[in-house]
């Protein structure tokens, strides 16, 4: 029987990260309205930078969440508390050099990189710069959200988490609609803010430790009991970033600065599944690892099935209705007929990518708690080979569209080939089920019902029509997947027979 902090983490991990996904959504429109597409193309290229420099966390996020949820079962005080002291540090001290790095490069960038039609070189430099102190500020929360993770302190990390997101995406609003329209006064903003939540989330982390008579320490001796898996994270990391950002890195620099933007616009909208499913996972890491460490098989194996078909209850109805309905649902979004025009066959291909990596959300969190980034890292290796020199020739055939091209074909990858060499050492007899049942049965019935609603939509119509035809057919598709997977079927008959529990 799974826990009630479990429980809580999922519901509080729900609300938070659907809460900061919507909030960003909401905004983004009227960011683009107060900035133009073209400085919009500068958001894009900031967290195009943000993506690049995640090889930089060198693991220590994932191993700080790993290793305080394992320590929490040990009762390890002093450790915990000298394992965070070291790792933070090391981070601010990373911190210090990303923000004088960028702010170096920031002139060649805006010179020599970014293709600029309406904005001055000066107002690229000097957004780029702050870019770099944006970044700076906010890279240790990284490390500050892993630990509270851990420590099984997700309820507390998401009303820091939502209430922040708030903040920062309706303050930034107010700050273009009320002082400057300026990308510049975006980014100062953002400085502010998140530097307010670093600040904030490294307190409570503190706090939530165990108490402890000696005050912590920086211990190299930790590092060292621990550098195998965060040098595991950091090679899968840098070659996932490869993967992940070589497109936008390309795109950045054949693409305008507007046209960058219809890319970064797709990719902003199909990572909204990534908000469905990612609380899942966040709450399910920490539980894998303990479970894992006390060898118990069958409650993991148990827990493993119920979390992947709860990402594929919450995914495949919403990507697939994306995938099949991009120009309605952008126009309803934007109501910019030149945006929609621009993006939604971008969008088609984005969401498609996104929901096969979400499939495969799970899968590689159990890999983790396993300690295992071998796989991973070396599947990354042969995808670069493959996949690279294919995307320097869609690019240059194709644009934007042969970078989202390769977002699919990536994952598709991930899906087909990651995961039964997975499940030949881990979970070996667990395979078909998560194809056949964890995530086949849910995108066959999307895919009908969706379809069939894409094939007998109503012509013509009033924005709320169209509204409520996509509404009830994504609830249709949730409600019949949900009556044939077994974790949500069994959930209901307890609810119908009046024994509520939770769904996980």
């Amino acid at each position: 029987m799974i826990n009630s902090t479990l429980k809580k983490n999922v519901i509080a991990n729900f609300v938070g990260k659907a809460w900061s996904g919507l909030i960003q959504l909401v905004f983004v429109p009227l960011y683009i309205k107060f900035l133009g597409m073209e400085a919009f193309g500068l958001i894009g290229f900031f967290l195009m930078l943000q993506g690049l420099l995640i090889f930089l966390d060198l693991g220590l996020s994932t191993t700080l969440n790993r290793e305080l949820a394992r320590r929490s079962a040990n009762g390890n005080a002093q450790e915990a508390r000298d394992l965070v002291r070291t790792m933070e540090w090391i981070y601010w001290s990373i911190a210090i050099v990303i923000a004088a790095g960028i702010i170096v490069v920031a002139p060649w960038i805006a010179r020599s990189w970014v293709n600029v039609k309406g904005l001055s070189v000066q107002s690229v430099q000097y957004a780029i710069a702050l870019m770099g102190l944006v970044i700076a500020v906010q890279w240790p929360f990284s490390l500050y959200s892993g630990g509270l993770i851990g420590l099984q302190k997700q309820v507390l990390f998401n009303i820091i988490r939502a209430s922040m997101a708030t903040i920062q995406a309706g303050g930034a609003v107010l700050v273009l609609w009320l002082i400057s329209q300026s990308v510049e006064a975006y980014f100062m903003w953002q400085i502010v803010i998140v530097g307010i939540q670093t600040v904030l989330t490294g307190y409570f982390l503190r706090s939530s430790l165990p108490k402890s008579a000696k005050a912590a320490t920086f211990s190299r001796e930790l590092l060292r009991q621990c550098w195998r898996f965060a040098a595991g994270m950091t090679g899968i990391s840098a070659v996932g970033i490869i993967l992940t950002q070589t497109d936008k890195v390309i795109l950045s620099k054949l693409l305008s600065l507007e046209q960058f933007g219809y890319y970064v616009l797709a990719f902003t909208l199909g990572n909204a599944l990534i908000f469905l499913v990612a609380p899942i996972s966040t709450a399910l890491f920490p539980k894998f690892s303990e479970l894992v460490a006390a060898g118990n098989t069958e409650e993991l194996i148990r827990l493993y099935h119920k979390g992947c078909q709860a990402v594929s209850l919450f995914a495949f109805p919403a990507g697939i209705l994306i995938a099949f309905f991009p120009r309605e649902i952008l126009m309803l979004w934007t109501r910019d007929p030149v945006i929609v025009e621009n993006t939604h066959l971008l969008l088609s291909l984005v969401v498609v990518g996104c929901l096969l990596n979400a499939a495969v959300i799970l899968p590689l969190m159990l890999q983790l708690a396993y300690g295992w980034t071998s796989l991973s890292f070396y599947k990354n290796i042969v995808a670069i080979i493959i996949l690279i020199p294919l995307l320097f020739l869609l690019v240059s055939c194709l644009g934007a569209v042969g970078g989202a091209i390769i977002w699919v074909l990536l994952n598709a990858g991930y899906v087909m080939i990651e995961v039964p060499i997975m499940h030949g050492r881990l979970l070996s007899s667990e395979k078909w089920k998560w194809y056949r049942m964890d995530i086949g049965c849910p995108l066959v019935i999307s895919l009908l019902i969706v379809g069939m609603a894409r094939y007998f939509i109503p012509s013509g119509g009033s924005p709320f029509l169209k509204l409520s035809w996509l509404a009830m057919t994504a609830l249709l598709a949730v409600i019949v997947s949900a009556s044939i997977l077994p974790v949500s079927r069994d959930w209901i008959r307890k609810v119908i027979y009046g024994r509520i529990v939770p769904i996980l």
